[in-house]
Order: C-alpha cells, then structure tokens, then sequence
C-alpha cells in the first residue's frame, strides 16, 4: 500500500508541474503587466539541471545494462539492488531515477521554448 501511494503522490506531482509548465507557454512573451515571462530556470540553473540530468540518465542506463542499482536512499547506504534477486526495489529506483530524468528534461524543454520564442 505504501508503495501504491509513493507512486500516486508522483504521478499528481508531475501533472501538477505539466500543468504550471503549460500554463507558462500559454501566456506568451508578455504576461499581464507587459514584462517578459521568465523561464522556470536562469542560466546557472539550467547548466546545473542539465548536468544532473545527464549524470542520472548515465547512471539509468548503466543500471539497466549492468541489471542492478545503489540504493538511492540514505538508510542503505552502499546496498546494491539486482534484477534477480530484488526486482521490486529495482524497478522502484529505476522509476524515481527515469521520474527525476524526465522532470528535469522537462524544466530543461520549458526554459529553451521560453527563451527562443519570438
């Protein structure tokens, strides 16, 4: 049950951040007040959330070739998760990686539509 949650409570928070993110293209170039609508991220921040999400994307696709995974909690430390022998625990950090990856690709996607907007 715990898990059903974990995954629902995921699910409501990237339709909460689809919909911001559609309501940002929607406005425009100029919001109400005639001032440029801003991206979700600035210069230093897009750089830095597009490092991170190049290093998650490796370490999913290293995970799903190598077919096992750290645990990415701080309870277990150094734990390593296989396919064989923990499959649900795999395939629940491979989602919360493949989550994180997309999100950040999405904030990523946002600000390039917003800045190159005519």
């Amino acid at each position: 049950m715990r898990h059903v949650i974990y995954y629902a409570l995921m699910l409501l928070l990237a339709f909460v951040c689809y919909r911001y993110g559609q309501n940002l293209l929607r406005k425009g170039p100029r919001d109400e007040n005639g001032e440029l609508v801003k991206g979700p991220l600035g210069p230093v921040g897009f750089l830095m959330c597009a490092g991170i999400a190049c290093a998650l994307l490796f370490f999913m696709l290293r995970a799903l070739v190598r077919r096992e995974i750290q645990c990415l909690g701080k309870g277990c430390q150094g734990q390593l998760y296989t396919m064989a022998a923990n499959a649900a625990e795999y395939w629940s950090n491979m989602f919360f990686l493949l989550w994180m990856v997309v999100g950040l690709g999405y904030a990523l996607y946002l600000t390039l539509k917003i800045w190159f907007r005519h």
